[in-house]
């Protein structure tokens, strides 16, 4: 797209330009052929330097061509940080994180991914934190202290149960606060849920109930709040419970559904390197967006460019400037 396509219009003048070589070319010649003494026209013209002496005015065609259209102000799309989001890491700190499955453990690598996360997510944009076993725990608000979130992330400890509802409910109240201190949803900055978790909801059984995990998603759709999932750890993972080895399986299925309810993107990782790549394209997707603006530069530096390449050639080849 072009700012200002009016500009164009110089291409004309452009033309008229090179048109006119053409003439003053077939001028020049006719001129010529106007001597009797072919001997003596050899003598007092300079040297034929063939289809060469044309390059410097060809050059500086292309170089007015290259500088019209930067005038016309030619636009481009590209990704520039936000100065302005909200992003709440929602994570399950249930039992069944425990498992070794992942190295050292699910728990541990989802420590040390969020904090990762944390550490590269863009300046400016606000960071907070939610856990969830069998209740929800406001661990950080939104803030742009993106140090706080680490901090801690790290005093996360395991409990029982997983409640996936109320880690989600409890993200968009963080989300409809820090709104209403910004003045209210009118001019919001947007906002992302980032849930992970490795199992199925527990607490309420159906996750169709007021407060289970669908029902949940489903709110935050409404209020235009996308929820992107990671399903972390194997089908193999197991937990040691009161002696016993339980399996503790991650749960896809329900993960991609909260996702999809939500309108939000589903992820899954079976490893720490896994789960970095995770939050690296979320950091991507949250932390630019895409903004049109003027794309002239190139077309001014090119034909700048070509400007000064023609002017050198004609000293060298036709010795004079064009």
């Amino acid at each position: 797209m072009l700012s200002s396509p009016w500009w164009l219009l110089l291409l004309l003048v452009v033309v008229l330009l090179g048109v006119a070589y053409v003439y003053m070319l077939r001028r020049r010649r006719q001129r010529a052929l106007t001597f009797a003494n072919l001997d003596l026209l050899k003598s007092v013209a300079p040297a034929d330097r063939g289809r060469l002496r044309h390059l410097p005015i060809a050059l500086l065609i292309i170089s007015l061509i290259l500088l019209t259209v930067a005038l016309s102000g030619p636009q481009a799309d590209r990704k520039v940080p936000r100065n302005k989001a909200t992003v709440v890491l929602v994570m399950d700190v249930s039992r069944s994180m425990n498992a070794t499955d992942v190295s050292p453990s699910r728990i541990r690598a989802a420590q040390e991914a969020a904090k990762k996360f944390a550490d590269e997510l863009t300046e400016g944009i606000n960071l907070g934190l939610i856990s969830f076993a069998g209740t929800a725990a406001s661990l950080v608000s939104p803030t742009p202290d993106h140090n706080a979130t680490k901090v801690a992330v790290d005093k996360l400890r395991l409990d029982d149960k997983t409640a996936t509802g109320e880690g989600i409910f409890a993200a968009l109240q963080q989300i409809s606060t820090l709104n209403a201190v910004l003045g209210g949803t009118e001019g919001a900055p947007p906002a992302r849920i980032v849930l992970l978790s490795d199992g199925k909801e527990t607490v309420p059984d159906d996750p169709d109930d007021p407060r289970g995990a669908f029902t949940a998603a489903r709110k935050a759709k409404e209020e235009k709040i996308p929820v992107s999932t990671i399903s972390f750890g194997t089908r193999t993972g197991t937990v040691e419970l009161e002696g016993d080895r339980v399996p503790v399986p991650v749960d896809d299925d329900s993960l991609r559904k909260i996702a999809n309810l939500s309108g939000g993107d589903f992820f899954t990782a079976a490893s720490l390197d896994e789960l970095n790549k995770v939050y690296e394209q979320l950091q991507d997707e949250i932390g630019y967006e895409t903004r049109r603006g003027d794309n002239s530069k190139p077309w001014l530096i090119a034909g700048t460019l070509f400007a000064l390449v023609s002017a050198f050639a004609a000293l060298a080849i036709n010795r004079r400037l064009p």
